[in-house]
């Protein structure tokens, strides 16, 4: 029996190279399997204009119906945190958002991203000097993913000491995120991990909030906690919403954006080089990254809050809409040669990190998380070079991206 072409974009088997498929999708704008399954919108100036429609909303509450989805919102758990602010709608996003900008970016603290430099740096030279055998490195194990979610830890103000506890909550909550490829696996078995390591999280959040509140420091999650702007304080349930929200999105992104990079770079052994001995080139070659392998493929779980036409299609209100950013950015109605990565792009107004209102939070930090990784890694690794291509991905169709990436060079440079 032939798949349709959802369940192919969604099948493991495809997960290498979905862009043929994206290319297939393209053909109809607006494509829709029938029945109360989603409508897809793969072109990308109908993601874009959607992406800045108030009559789309991000809140599952209003979906008419989820029956049809492949890619269904997960029902929330006794216990579990209210949504986060990606989630919402006007007006509680704007305000969410509004608060937990004001730690993180201008105009209330233009230097916070940029002043992490130093930090960043630190990091990754110590995290390159602890590769070990140059003959065999697995860079999503051991550069890729203690990264960022060190980064994020350092932002919130985790102590250093507790630290490995949080890679291990954040480790169980992303692998959480992916379907399980096991047939035999028990989901209940599964979903109680993932429960647990919510539940210990958001106990330790909780009274690392607390005792931010009797003692501040000059950290994102102290600045949260003593919040007195226009807009009040979070409610605790909000902090801890927001506080998981940042670790989740803040570094699940990050992981495979520095991944599918050292990945493409590596096709292409003449940009590597490139970037070895020109670091500046680092700025417009992740923003081409975003285009042409963004980290996120697509955004499900949007709905329609009023009947919207899309190229004279009639998206009826509560359907369910997909937006596919990765095939809007290969749209060659908009991009010039869109599959070929080109670091020299003259115009790179890519969806890799979304648009408009819910455009990402952490787009700053992930930009300059993902030019020091890659710069520093192209610098210093002596003749790198793929072991495994493709390489074994992640289950997961919407957060695309590398499982291992095993690499091999024939050095580190100091």
């Amino acid at each position: 029996m032939t798949q349709s072409l959802l369940h192919q974009i969604l099948d493991y088997a495809n997960r290498a190279d979905p862009y043929p498929l994206y290319e297939e999708l393209r053909r109809t704008p607006v494509h829709h399997e029938g029945g109360d399954g989603p409508y897809v919108i793969s072109t990308y100036y109908e993601i874009r204009s959607l992406l800045h429609d108030p009559r789309i909303s991000s809140d599952a509450r209003n979906l008419a119906s989820q029956a049809g989805d492949p890619l269904p919102e997960a029902p929330q758990g006794e216990g579990a945190l209210p949504p986060g602010f990606l989630k919402l709608d006007p007006p509680e996003h704007d305000r969410l958002r509004r608060m937990t900008n004001r730690p993180f970016g201008p105009p209330h603290s233009p230097r916070r991203v940029d002043g992490m430099r130093p930090e960043l740096h630190d990091i990754v030279t110590d995290l390159i000097d602890g590769i070990g055998d140059p003959g065999r490195i697995d860079l999503v194990e051991q550069f890729s993913y203690p990264f960022p979610v060190t980064v994020i830890c350092r932002l919130l103000g985790v102590p250093r000491e507790d630290e490995a506890r949080f890679h291990v909550w954040a480790d169980t909550l992303a692998a959480s995120l992916d379907p399980d490829p096991d047939p035999d696996a028990d989901p209940a078995e599964r979903g109680k991990g993932a429960h647990d390591a919510r539940m210990q999280l958001g106990m330790y959040l909780a009274g690392l909030i607390e005792e931010r509140r009797k003692n501040p420091g000059d950290d994102m999650l102290s600045q949260l906690a003593t919040a007195e702007g226009e807009d009040g304080p979070m409610t605790t349930m909000e902090l801890l919403s927001t506080a998981a929200l940042l670790l989740i999105a803040g570094h699940e992104t990050t992981v495979n954006l520095i991944t599918n990079g050292m990945l493409t770079l590596l096709r292409h052994p003449d940009v590597l080089e490139r970037l070895r001995t020109e670091p500046r080139l680092a700025v417009p070659l992740v923003e081409e990254l975003l285009r042409f392998e963004p980290p996120v493929q697509l955004v499900p779980q949007r709905t329609t809050l009023a009947d919207i036409e899309v190229r004279g299609v009639t998206i009826p209100k509560g359907a369910a809409l997909w937006l596919v950013l990765a095939s809007g950015n290969r749209d060659p109605k908009r991009f010039t040669d869109p599959d070929r990565f080109d670091p020299d792009r003259p115009d790179i107004q890519h969806l890799g990190l979304g648009s408009g209102i819910h455009s990402c939070f952490g787009a700053p930090l992930a930009r300059l998380e993902t030019q020091l990784a890659l710069s520093e890694l192209a610098r210093r690794l002596e003749n790198p070079r793929l072991l495994q291509d493709p390489p074994p991905y992640r289950q997961n169709a919407v957060l695309r991206g590398p499982r291992q990436l095993h690499i091999a060079c024939d050095g580190i440079r100091p």
